[in-house]
């Protein structure tokens, strides 16, 4: 009998928690939902059951369909908080700490992952972060074949402050603190990122299988795949073999990753998430790939603002930082540049943060993330929220001209005008007025150092005695570029070659 009773009751007990309204893990006290968007609410509850949502002084109830339900509250431009929000059905869900403000995902791979506590001089940073109003939330690192209904939280909704920031994106950091204190919102901050990943695994599966240029990506991960199954198990022989011998284990293989696994598992359980847009610092895992990331980065960026149902959904990024990679004087570093600024050129509200000035050559993870994260925030600030006469990028190139022996180079977005900063990107001393980083080729397409110096306030002459009649000519185009061009403002001009194939 005794038996029978503990039984019923255990029953009781998973029938209850069966009947509980469940929400996602991103709908929780202290998050930020976006002003001036419809306000969405999600999760589960059993089949029939009503379920109703109040908040700012709206209702709205919904009847749960297959395990699931789902309300949509109008949007309001009311910025502030704190504001309560009720969620009911069989169970009552209270919330006494919503805010309403700007919502951000960061994204991508390890540099913007790499955390506040490790950047460049970020103590005073840490020490003085107590800010109610900015909300801080990380997804975990997983991975999934298929899209999951939730995601895995390495930091749920937290205030920003000294116990709360110094494992947050130290870029994502600097970009919200800056919107926070121009904008004088609440700023919610969605860290979503995972070093060492190429974008396919941020990408839907459909988005790759629907574009033509993009199917390889599919086709190839199976072979990858298989030769690393092959790798592991001979490392799992050899390793056995070595520990027999008293030696040390050789290291294990890595296993490739898989196209949309990202999106799926760190993505997709946010995409009803109310968000303004996106910040990403990736592309370091695509190097060797420039051609196909022409393609690929602006795939991805469709297809996100397609799933966040958001045409034209701002989308700021940070162009490579100069690394010596395959070597300082090689280039596919610079070819992947080249396709990040592409991206933004063929999107529209696709703005791109240059960094050649915060380089390590034999650091892949350049510690400066302050001047990061801050120009990001420039570019929101002059489109998304409309700041008046700021200049938000440096300057960037426009074309060029070959007149006998000498180039000519045009720049749009020189501020104030072009500047040739006394010191280039490593510190060293430039002389009075020369702008260094510049090459010229003449027909043989060879380039050589050349000699360059700003006329007026938008163009730079270039000339090099050894190319007498120049057909092409370069700007930092190399890994690791020594570079000295920026507007007055302060901003470092781009990259690039005259040269592009198509």
């Amino acid at each position: 009998m005794k038996r029978m009773l503990i039984l019923a009751a255990s029953v009781a007990i998973a029938a209850t928690a069966h009947a509980d309204v469940k929400l996602p893990a991103i709908l929780n006290e202290g998050m930020v939902l976006q002003r001036s968007a419809p306000l969405k609410f999600w999760g589960w509850a059993d089949e029939g059951e009503q379920v109703s949502v109040e908040f700012l002084g709206q209702k709205k109830t919904t009847t749960a369909k297959n395990g699931k339900w789902e309300v949509t509250l109008k949007g309001t431009r009311t910025a502030g908080g704190p504001f309560p929000l009720s969620i009911s059905g069989k169970n009552r869900i209270e919330f006494k700490d919503i805010l309403v403000g700007e919502v951000w995902v960061c994204s991508g791979q390890s540099n913007m992952e790499l955390t506040l506590k490790t950047s460049f001089q970020s103590e005073g940073d840490i020490a003085k972060s107590a800010n109610p109003t900015v909300r801080l939330f990380m997804v975990k690192n997983t991975r999934s074949d298929s899209p999951k209904q939730d995601v895995e939280v390495q930091l749920p909704w937290s205030a920003a402050a000294p116990e709360s920031v110094p494992g947050f994106s130290a870029v994502g950091y600097y970009f919200g603190r800056m919107l926070s204190e121009k904008l004088g919102v609440p700023i919610g901050l969605i860290s979503s990122d995972w070093g060492g990943t190429p974008a396919e695994a941020w990408t839907p599966e459909e988005k790759l299988a629907s574009t033509a240029s993009l199917k390889s990506v599919l086709e190839n991960y199976p072979v990858a795949r298989a030769r690393y199954d092959e790798q592991r198990k001979k490392w799992e022989t050899d390793s056995t073999q070595a520990r027999l011998e008293g030696k040390t284990p050789p290291a294990a293989p890595r296993a490739p990753w898989r196209y949309a696994e990202l999106y799926n598992a760190m993505i997709a359980p946010i995409t009803n998430y109310g968000i303004r847009g996106a910040i990403w610092y990736q592309g370091e895992a695509n190097a060797s790939r420039a051609m196909q990331y022409r393609e690929l980065f602006p795939a991805m960026i469709e297809a996100w603002r397609s799933v966040w149902d958001k045409k034209d959904m701002p989308f700021y990024l940070v162009q490579l930082a100069p690394y010596q990679a395959s070597g300082s004087q090689k280039t596919e570093y610079a070819e992947l540049r080249e396709a990040q600024l592409l991206a933004t050129q063929k999107l529209k509200n696709v703005g791109m943060a240059v960094i050649t000035d915060v380089g390590e050559e034999k650091d892949i993870h350049p510690k400066k993330k302050q001047p990061v994260g801050e120009r990001l925030a420039l570019q929101a600030r002059r489109d998304v929220y409309r700041e008046k006469n700021l200049v938000a990028q440096g300057p960037t190139f426009k074309k060029a001209s070959f007149e006998g022996e000498k180039a000519v180079v045009s720049f749009e977005h020189t501020g104030g005008g072009l500047l040739a900063s006394p010191t280039d990107s490593l510190g060293g001393s430039v002389e009075n007025g020369k702008v260094v980083g510049f090459a010229l080729a003449g027909a043989d397409g060879v380039f050589y150092p050349a000699t360059a110096v700003i006329e007026g306030g938008d163009k730079v002459v270039v000339t090099s005695a050894q190319v007498p009649a120049p057909k092409a000519v370069r700007y930092g185009f190399i890994n690791f570029p020594v570079t000295n061009l920026w507007n007055k403002e302060g901003l470092p001009a781009g990259p690039f070659r005259s040269d592009m194939p198509k």
